[in-house]
């Protein structure tokens, strides 16, 4: 290992307790002996109960980590009385500061092979059969591994069910049926999950004869992911721009704050501490103070005024501070801050002071060394932002409004996008991350953009940063302003009916609007 690749010490005992399963397997490897056995083991082995036989069983614990996902504990219950076994995944790493919701649709056959992590806090959803699975036990599981441990789940108690309720058990068989079809199950092909059979009865797929059973046509439904944790995640195929897929964050509610114990109820929480503000800077909504903007004098630039709201996070009341600033050779802004004393959540958020342009503003910067990634950079929410030399596309919208540096934008498009990828690395080739080529093919490729995005951030290549804001309202720093900066170019145009369409200017009516109401006055 050479000297650049040594990690810090904190980063060393980070590596020690949750290594990726291939480096697991590698030292596995390593210390096997010539009879093949190990002295030291990867896996803690710790003899606990049986809930099926009340005998005692052994569960396997292995601390470790999705690369460029979240660290996990991996438990393994096996009991040799009874041969009842079980597996689950605890989340190791932080709670999200927003939930997710992933949506997928399922087309063929092969998207039954996605993979998906699912946490002690997840809702899964099958909304064409009307089926939610409530928050359980934490999964690493495939899309038909799901559908075939709920078919199991819910058919252990059947035959006590049809007897003792008959109405609810017709309903639970018609859905058993109706899942089963999904993936072309046999009635009972695995019905009861495997449990009680040693792993070497248990039939292979591909040792079951062809002609037992007619494969049906594969029928598309979708499935839901929602997690308010944030530690769930549903495999795309080759890039987030998966057409079948689409992830969601949302602002959990102040009881979602609850359940996941984040924050304690009203009457628990102690008063928490804030700069006082003059009571004449104290509003009662963001509307008031763009009333005061609108008449002169009355907001002057550097004041700072506050108005009450909401946490975002947890749902606490809390106090938005909002100050005016003038970006010279631009226009002025608006900068908003919100700081939770409740849950310790921050956030804020820059918006235009001015009208909207007449014409959008396409800015192109030739970045050439580590000075350019100092530029002030204000990127308004309804900007996209391209990188062409690394194929990176932002749609508007994408990390809403930034006033930082164009250093901080790309490493924040880094961290967004390096979080959600399921399989990279090690995970490709070894234990659960084992996939197709054409799989692995797509997560390659994956790597080598988040490894393009890399070099951007430190400017080891020259690239082009292309911002496209259709009201004008997003700014890059001119180094040699006023003169024009020669690796810079800014062009406007005239928006297209579309963009005026997403913006809602078309429906807009400045004047003339009130004609129909004087003519029947």
């Amino acid at each position: 290992m050479s000297a650049a690749s040594i990690p810090n010490e904190g980063e060393e005992q980070k590596q020690n307790f949750f290594p990726t399963l291939g480096d697991v397997a590698d030292r596995t490897d390593a210390l096997k002996g010539e009879d093949g056995e190990t002295d030291e083991r990867e896996m803690q082995e710790i003899e606990s109960l049986c809930m099926r036989c009340h005998d005692n069983g052994t569960t396997r614990l292995l601390l470790t980590s999705i690369p460029y996902f979240k660290e996990i504990v991996v438990s393994s219950f096996r009991c040799d009385h009874c041969g009842h076994r079980d597996t689950e995944i605890q989340s190791a790493g932080e709670i999200q500061p927003k939930g997710v919701v992933y949506t997928v649709h399922l087309l063929t056959r092969a998207d039954l092979d996605r993979q998906l992590v699912k946490s002690n806090w997840a809702t899964l959803s099958i909304p064409d059969l009307q089926l939610t699975i409530p928050p359980g036990r934490g999964q690493i599981n495939t899309v038909e591994g799901i559908i075939r441990d709920t078919v199991r789940d819910l058919n252990i108690s059947q035959p006590v069910r049809r007897v003792m309720d008959p109405e609810t058990g017709k309903k639970i068989d018609d859905m058993l049926e109706k899942l089963r079809n999904l993936i072309n199950m046999e009635v009972e092909d695995g019905d009861d999950g495997g449990v009680g059979v040693d792993d070497e009865d248990v039939r292979k797929p591909s040792e079951a004869p062809l002609q037992e059973h007619e494969e049906q046509p594969f029928v598309p439904f979708s499935m839901v992911l929602d997690d308010p944790s944030g530690n769930s995640f549903f495999s795309f195929k080759d890039s987030p721009s998966d057409a079948q897929w689409n992830m969601r964050a949302y602002n959990r509610t102040f009881d979602h704050n609850v359940t996941l114990g984040l924050v304690a109820k009203p009457d628990e929480l102690e008063e928490g501490g804030a700069v006082p503000l003059d009571e004449q800077h104290k509003l009662s909504s963001l509307e008031e103070f763009e009333a005061k903007r609108a008449k002169e004098g009355e907001v002057v630039p550097e004041e700072v005024f506050s108005f009450p709201s909401a946490c975002s996070s947890c749902g606490h009341q809390l106090e938005t501070r909002m100050q005016q600033v003038n970006i010279p050779y631009f226009k002025d802004i608006i900068i908003m801050a919100a700081n939770c004393y409740a849950c310790g959540y921050r956030d804020n958020e820059v918006k235009s002071g001015g009208s909207i342009a007449d014409k959008g503003k396409r800015i192109s910067l030739k970045v050439e060394d580590e000075e350019d990634l100092s530029r002030d950079l204000l990127k308004s929410d309804t900007a996209g932002l391209e990188i062409p030399e690394i194929d990176l596309h932002l749609q508007p919208g994408t990390l809403g409004g930034r006033f930082t540096t164009l250093e901080g934008l790309l490493n924040e498009i880094y961290t967004e996008l390096s979080t959600k990828v399921f399989r990279t690395g090690d995970s490709l080739t070894s234990g659960i991350g084992q996939i197709n080529n054409e799989g692995q093919q797509g997560e390659r490729k994956f790597e080598t953009f988040l490894k393009g995005l890399k070099d951007c951030i430190s400017a080891t290549k020259p690239f082009t940063l292309i911002i496209d804001d259709p009201v004008s309202n997003s700014y890059l720093q001119n180094l040699y302003a006023p003169d024009p900066d020669p690796n810079m170019i800014i062009e406007e145009y005239e928006r297209t009916f579309e963009q005026n369409e997403d913006l809602g200017i078309n429906d807009m009516v400045l004047e003339g609007y009130d004609k129909e109401a004087e003519g029947t006055a």
